[in-house]
């Protein structure tokens, strides 16, 4: 009973993250906009540069996200593609210990999959040309295909050194995936998901879900890219950390990742041991669908956001 309560919640949650009509208003309630700040690293560059400096400060190293999931038009797009250049210049300039990660649906992909491809690469070219890496993040299942097409040819364009992929646990299709971009040496970041999806193309069920991580991170580590597993899931951390044990893999063989404002602790134990963690910044004005994919990672938060949201209805009323 509790269970179904706890999926019920979370996949609320996720509803709400991927309604449109509810983020202008959740963006004028102090309340959570005060949350979001635990999970986002403030609204402008600058302030995400600011942040990346503390994190390279304590030993971390960082990948910006520039968040805005719902751009309607070619010209947006472009504009999200500025914002990379201008952040990959900003590393280049200042030396930070940071890369880039990017959304396809921030370069068109739901406009226009030859829009995507022609602005991801842009932003790519860029990265290998000052020396930097791109990491192209994993969507809903509904792009998975599409997302991975586009990193296969990036990768033939511009080599594993500098763009690179992200798996997610949560689907079925994953450890397959895997292994063919082990296979091809597309360099990984391993998380669980936290997009709302149907059964048919996903595990229901956390244990499923934490096996079918286990399973391909052991693909990863043993295929001798260079990858990241992107976890705050102890029981996760340790299955990785003991394998990269029995296979003698060297510490600098690979990094873990984790999330901005999560397990600070675990954060400082992991480097105070000697292993490199990454740490993903996320920043811009539209951090909505992002915080509510964070409180569903915590179903428990469902009451708070619904309380607050009411609230905000209600005062826009007034």
């Amino acid at each position: 009973m509790r269970d179904a309560a706890a999926r019920w919640s979370r996949s609320t949650l996720l509803f709400l993250s991927r309604q449109r009509w509810l983020k202008d208003q959740a963006t004028r309630v102090r309340s959570l906009r005060q949350l979001s700040r635990r999970f986002v690293a403030g609204e402008t560059r600058e302030e995400a540069l600011a942040a990346v400096r503390r994190l390279n400060a304590r030993g971390l190293w960082a990948s910006f996200d520039h968040l805005n999931e719902t751009v309607r038009d070619a010209e947006e797009t472009r504009e999200e593609v500025r914002e990379y250049l201008r952040l990959l210049e900003d590393i280049d300039r200042t030396g930070a210990r940071a890369n880039v990660s990017l959304k396809l649906t921030q370069c068109g992909l739901l406009l226009d999959p030859a829009l995507a491809l022609e602005n991801a690469r842009a932003v790519v070219a860029e990265a290998r040309a000052r020396g930097s890496f791109v990491r192209v993040d994993m969507e809903h299942g509904a792009v998975t295909q599409a997302t991975l097409d586009i990193v296969r040819q990036l990768h033939a364009e511009h080599g594993e050194s500098h763009v690179g992929a992200v798996l997610q646990s949560c689907l079925r299709r994953t450890e397959a995936d895997a292994r063919a971009l082990c296979a091809e040496r597309v360099r990984i970041r391993l998380c669980k998901g936290a997009y709302l999806e149907g059964p048919d193309i996903a595990f229901p069920d956390k244990p499923d879900v934490d096996a079918c991580f286990v399973r391909c991170m052991r693909v990863l580590l043993d295929s001798g890219v260079y990858h990241g597993i992107a976890t705050h899931d102890e029981r996760m951390l340790e299955a990785t950390l003991e394998h990269a044990e029995r296979r003698h893999l060297p510490r600098d063989a690979f990094e873990l990742q984790m999330l901005h404002g999560i397990r600070e602790d675990l954060q400082r134990q992991l480097v105070d041991q000697g292993y490199r963690v990454r740490i993903y910044v996320p920043y811009g004005r539209h951090w909505y669908p992002y915080l509510m994919r964070r409180m569903a990672e915590r179903p428990a938060n469902l009451a708070f956001v619904l309380r607050h949201l009411a609230r905000g209805r209600a005062r826009s009323r007034e």
